[in-house]
């Protein structure tokens, strides 16, 4: 069963029925974490369906001996051709190449009885080295990279990017202190993602997609296709719509007083791109996200057609998102931005309009922005 419909059945929350699978921190009186593991009801000794049985582990000797080949005996056993593949390399004599089950049966058992505590729980230098480099921010991947050089004749410390992830997510198997800022994110908690086609524009009128997008959309040199995103104030209660310009890098900020609801961030939207020439008001890019379920009625009143981005992919909006992060300097997260007026949000803009930008050949957005005004009038 899926969490939600777990959690429906037991009667509890779906963020309880979360906790209980991937456990979860919170801070003791003394201000530090303490980590409860998450609940399994897995029985001591129990072996997951997912691992091949001893019976089957004969029947794949006897398939062989008849002449089967991998394929053919992954159909009758259920099973993926790899996973017979990985059977064989990894339990068949390793003298004469033989596959024989009980044998095989047998060490498979020995290896899954071997220590479960991990490399870094196992090695307090190698721990120390990766603490170390956490605290300075590095990316799990940037101190995996450096491990080999750092230790080139002891590939036992050598140790893989999921692993250091892993051993921040879970400590009590990984061994690393889970404290806040360990990571540059600062998540506690591995954000799950879904595949592509799990889940699809979820608005009341269908949208249309990214890859719908107009070719010329994808490329800087035509003007008039916008990013759009909101940057969300404490505890969801606020927020403050972000518009850029992908060739001009020209920065629009939507003043949000009642709400961000889809009827406040529709009428919004409205009020911003009026008034621009249609040759710098094609298109609209934008999140999934909610604040966009009147995105039809939007495109009736502007004629600008809305693109959303495929899910958890904010990379595909990526003038945006690093905007996003150049306002936050502006309006911090956590923070309560219902305060700022439209006045405030129009002072910013103009503030990042008037900084001069690498990408532009260190001219501004509001030169080129300008220039573009006045060739269309």
């Amino acid at each position: 069963m899926s969490n939600s419909a777990a959690c429906r059945e037991v009667g509890v929350n779906r963020k309880t029925g979360n906790r209980w699978t991937y456990g979860r921190t919170v801070k003791n009186q003394t201000g530090q974490d303490y980590v409860y593991a998450p609940i399994s009801d897995k029985k001591p000794g129990e072996v997951s369906d997912r691992f091949l049985s001893e019976d089957e582990r004969i029947q794949l000797a006897d398939l062989l001996c008849a002449g089967h080949s991998l394929r053919s005996i992954a159909r009758r056993l259920g099973r993926n051709a790899s996973t017979i593949s990985r059977e064989l390399h990894r339990n068949s004599n390793p003298t004469t190449g033989a596959y024989q089950p009980f044998q095989a049966q047998r060490r498979a058992v020995t290896r899954r009885a071997r220590s479960k505590e991990g490399k870094l729980k196992r090695d307090p230098e190698l721990k120390e080295f990766v603490q170390l480099h956490l605290s300075r921010r590095w990316s799990p991947e940037q101190i995996s990279r450096v491990l080999p050089t750092v230790f080139p004749d002891q590939p036992e410390r050598h140790l893989s990017t999921e692993t250091i992830y892993q051993a921040i997510y879970l400590p009590h198997r990984g061994g690393l202190d889970r404290s806040l800022g360990k990571l540059r994110t600062r998540r506690r908690h591995r954000r799950k993602r879904r595949r592509p086609d799990q889940r699809l524009t979820r608005f009341r009128a269908a949208g249309l997609t990214i890859s719908q997008r107009p070719p010329e959309a994808d490329g800087r040199m035509i003007p008039g296709h916008w990013e759009g995103d909101l940057i969300v104030g404490k505890d969801n209660r606020s927020a403050i719509g972000t518009l850029v310009d992908r060739t001009t890098r020209y920065v629009k900020l939507v003043h949000l007083p009642d709400g961000r609801s889809a009827e406040h961030v529709r009428d919004a939207l409205v009020r911003t791109f009026q008034g621009l020439p249609p040759s710098l008001a094609r298109t609209l890019t934008w999140d999934q996200g909610s604040e966009m379920g009147r995105h039809d009625e939007f495109t009736r009143v502007t004629s600008i057609p809305v693109f959303f981005c495929d899910p958890g992919s904010p990379w595909q909006r990526p003038t945006n998102e690093n905007t996003n992060g150049l306002l936050r300097e502006y309006f911090p997260k956590g923070t309560d931005l219902s305060i700022h007026s439209a006045a405030d949000l129009t002072a910013v803009a103009i503030e990042l309009n008037d900084r001069p930008r690498k990408t532009l050949g260190w001219q501004t957005p509001a030169l080129h922005f300008s220039r573009l005004i006045a060739t269309v009038e």
